[in-house]
C-alpha cells in the first residue's frame, strides 16, 4: 500500500512536468512565428498569438543607416507613446545634407535620412580608395560591413523587446540624379564597376546583370541576418510608382526574398507598395501579402482592394500641412474602413530629438508631434479592443444622419458589436501632389439612424483627441424599427462603440 501510494503521485508529477514542458514549447513556437496574416481574418495580422493592427509614427527611416541617430531613445519613445510599428531604409538609398535636391526640393529641415557623409552606414564597407561623390572612400560591394549588420540586428532585436514591428524597406527609387550620385550602387562610389548606368531609372530594373546580382546578394544577406526575428516584414520598394519601377524587377526581388527564406524554414510577410492616395491595385507580385499606400487622404485603397483578402496599409503620410488633425482623421478613416496598418511619417524625430520633441516648421512636407502620437495610441486602443477576426466593413448599418460633407465608416460584427467613426475633414485637391486639407472645427451634434437587430446595447462615445468617454448610454432596438442615437457635442471627429448586452 505504501509503495503504491508513493508511485502514483510520482507518475502524476512526471505527467504534470511533461505537460508544462509541452506548453512551454508551444509558447516558444508561438513567439518565434513571424508576423503573418491572421488565418481567421487575413485583413488583419497575427503577432505573438494575438490578432493585431499596426499603428506607428515613424522617424524618417534613418534608424539604421544614420550613425548619429540614437535608436534606443527613439524606440523607447514610440513604445511609451503606445505605438507598435516603425519603418527603416536599408542604405541602398539615402538623401544628402542641406538642400533636399536642386530639382526636387521638399525643404526638409534636420532631415535624419540625410546623414553626414562620415555618419552614413550602408551594408558595404568603405575601402582605402578615395573618390566617392560624398568625399569619402569608395565601397566594396563584394564585402559586408559588420558594423551595419550589428546595428541592423540590434535595432530589430530592441524593437522586438518593446513589441514593435519593423518594416524593412529594401529599396527606394532615385528621384533625381542628385540622389543617384551618392548611392553605393553607382559605379562612381564603388570599386567593383557596378552600376555604370547612363540612366538612373535603370538602377531598379533587370537591365544590368552585375547590379542585379549585387542587389540580390544584399537581399539574401539581410534576410539571412534577420530570419530569427518575429517582428520583421519586408517591403520590396518604396514608391515604385513614382519612377515606374518595372513590375518584373519587383517580382524578382520578392522571389529572391522567398527563395532565401525557403532554406531557413521561415516566411516573413512581403509588402508591395501600390500608389499614392488609393485606387485599385494593378499587377501584384505573387508573394505580396500586404498592400501599402502613401498619402492616403481617403481610404479608397482599402475599399478598392478589400476583396483581394490581403492586409492593406497606409505607410507614409505628408503634404497636408503640419497640424495633427488631417493625419489623425486619415488614420482613423483608413483603419475604420478595414485597413490593417497606419504608419505616419513623423518629422518631430531628428538627430538630437529622438524623443520626438523637434518643433516641426510650417515649411516641412508633413507633420508629427507627441500629441499626434497620443491620438494614434487612442486609435490603436479603440480598434485593438474589437474582436478583429469577426469585424468587417459595413455600409448598411448607418441609414441616415451623417451630415453633409462629413464621412462615416463602420466596422461590424452583425448583431454583436459595431464601431463607427464620424469625421468632418476632407482633401480639397486630392489629385494633386500638394494638397490643402480642410478640417471643420465647428461644434457638431448628430443623431444617427441605425439598422440594429433587436436587443439591448451599450453605446460609448469616444473623444479621438483625449480618449475620454464623452457619453455612455444603454439603448434598446426592437428590430422592426429604426434605432436612433444622439452624439454628445464634438468637433472635427468622434468614434463610438455599440455592443449588444442582451438578446430581445
Amino acid at each position: 500500500m505504501g509503495v503504491g501510494t508513493e508511485k502514483r503521485p510520482a507518475a502524476k508529477m512526471k505527467l504534470v512536468r511533461l505537460f508544462a514542458f509541452c506548453l512551454c514549447l508551444a509558447a516558444i513556437a508561438s513567439l518565434a512565428e513571424p508576423l503573418r496574416l491572421d488565418p481567421d481574418n487575413p485583413h488583419y495580422f497575427l503577432f505573438r498569438g494575438q490578432s493585431t493592427i499596426l499603428v506607428g509614427s515613424s522617424e524618417h527611416y534613418s534608424s539604421v543607416l544614420n550613425l548619429d541617430f540614437n535608436y534606443i531613445r527613439y524606440l523607447d519613445t514610440i513604445k511609451a507613446d503606445g505605438l507598435n510599428v516603425t519603418r527603416v531604409f536599408t542604405g541602398t538609398y539615402h538623401e544628402r545634407p542641406g538642400k533636399f535636391a536642386p530639382d526636387f526640393d521638399f525643404q526638409i529641415v534636420d532631415n535624419a535620412l540625410a546623414p553626414k557623409p562620415e555618419s552614413f552606414l550602408p551594408p558595404w564597407p568603405r575601402t582605402n580608395q578615395p573618390g566617392a561623390v560624398d568625399g569619402q572612400n569608395k565601397f566594396d560591394l563584394t564585402k559586408w560591413n559588420p558594423a551595419y549588420f550589428k546595428r541592423l540586428t540590434d535595432f530589430v532585436r530592441e524593437a522586438g523587446k518593446r513589441g514593435i514591428v519593423v518594416e524593412v524597406s529594401l529599396f527606394c527609387p532615385y528621384y533625381s540624379d542628385y540622389f543617384w550620385e551618392v548611392s553605393p550602387f553607382n559605379a562612381r562610389n564603388n570599386v567593383n564597376g557596378v552600376g555604370n548606368l547612363s540612366n538612373r531609372l535603370d538602377a531598379l530594373s533587370l537591365k544590368d546583370s552585375k547590379l542585379v546580382a549585387a542587389q540580390d546578394a544584399m537581399v539574401r544577406k539581410i534576410v539571412r541576418e534577420l530570419h530569427q526575428f518575429d517582428n520583421v516584414y519586408y517591403e520590396i520598394c518604396n514608391e515604385p510608382y513614382l519612377v515606374a519601377v518595372p513590375i518584373e524587377w519587383q517580382a524578382h526581388i520578392a522571389a529572391t526574398i522567398a527563395d532565401a527564406e525557403s532554406s531557413m524554414h521561415t516566411a516573413h510577410l512581403i509588402a508591395q507598395e501600390i500608389a499614392l492616395y488609393g485606387g485599385k491595385a494593378g499587377q501584384l507580385v505573387p508573394q505580396a501579402s500586404l498592400l501599402t499606400f502613401h498619402l492616403a487622404r481617403n481610404p479608397d485603397g482599402v475599399s478598392s482592394n478589400y476583396s483581394l483578402g490581403k492586409a492593406i496599409g497606409y505607410n507614409e503620410s505628408g503634404n497636408d500641412g503640419v497640424t495633427d488633425a488631417p493625419y489623425r482623421i486619415q488614420s482613423w478613416e483608413f483603419l475604420m474602413a478595414g485597413g490593417a496598418m497606419v504608419d505616419l511619417l513623423d518629422y518631430s524625430f531628428t538627430v538630437g530629438h529622438e524623443d520626438g520633441t523637434f518643433t516641426v516648421p510650417p515649411t516641412q512636407p508633413g507633420g508629427g508631434s507627441a500629441a499626434l502620437r497620443h491620438q494614434l495610441a487612442i486609435l490603436r486602443s479603440f480598434i485593438g479592443g474589437l474582436s478583429l477576426v469577426t469585424m468587417t466593413p459595413s455600409a448598411t448599418v448607418i441609414k441616415a444622419g451623417v451630415p453633409e460633407k462629413a464621412s462615416a465608416y463602420t466596422l461590424a460584427h452583425a448583431g454583436k458589436a459595431y464601431a463607427i467613426y464620424l469625421a468632418h475633414g476632407r482633401p480639397l485637391r486630392e489629385s494633386e501632389v500638394i494638397s490643402n486639407y480642410f478640417v471643420d472645427q465647428q461644434p457638431h451634434k448628430v443623431t444617427l439612424t441605425l439598422d440594429l437587430p433587436a436587443g439591448t446595447y451599450k453605446v460609448i462615445w469616444v473623444n479621438t483627441r483625449t480618449g475620454a468617454l464623452d457619453k455612455q448610454e444603454t439603448i434598446t432596438s426592437h428590430g422592426d424599427a429604426d434605432t436612433l442615437i444622439t452624439s454628445p457635442e464634438y468637433s472635427e471627429d468622434i468614434a463610438l462603440k455599440i455592443t449588444r448586452t442582451s438578446e430581445p
